[in-house]
């Protein structure tokens, strides 16, 4: 299982970029759906998803604004910019292409 964890470590701000691709969302409800999306095999620990927040808006890939909340806590929203869609296409096309690769090595030739 380690391994795994490695492999989706990775990909964390991919992850990320996925979620708010096409509408704006805060960090709760991003993890929510990503824990949901997996069955529960897969959840961002606190730190690690605002550290991954802080670390894409520095570098452009987001931007956060603060919620219009007429009830409850006001929430930070993140939304993906131009730069950020290009993040994201470029790591899914690499992962398609690793996917591909890891595949044909792994392939069991007992199938053929």
């Amino acid at each position: 299982m380690l391994i795994m964890s490695d492999i989706i470590r990775g990909y964390t701000d991919t992850f990320i970029l996925a979620q708010i691709l096409h509408k704006d969302s805060y960090g709760y409800e991003i993890n929510k759906a990503i824990n949901e999306m997996t069955n529960g095999r897969f959840e961002l620990k606190e730190a690690t998803l605002y550290t991954t927040f802080r670390r894409l808006e520095q570098g452009g890939y987001i931007i956060s604004y603060w919620g219009d909340e007429n009830t409850g806590a006001r929430r930070r929203y993140y939304a993906i910019t131009e730069k950020g869609k290009e993040l994201y296409y470029e790591n899914l096309n690499d992962w398609k292409i690793a996917k591909t690769m890891i595949n044909q090595i792994l392939a069991d030739k007992n199938d053929e």
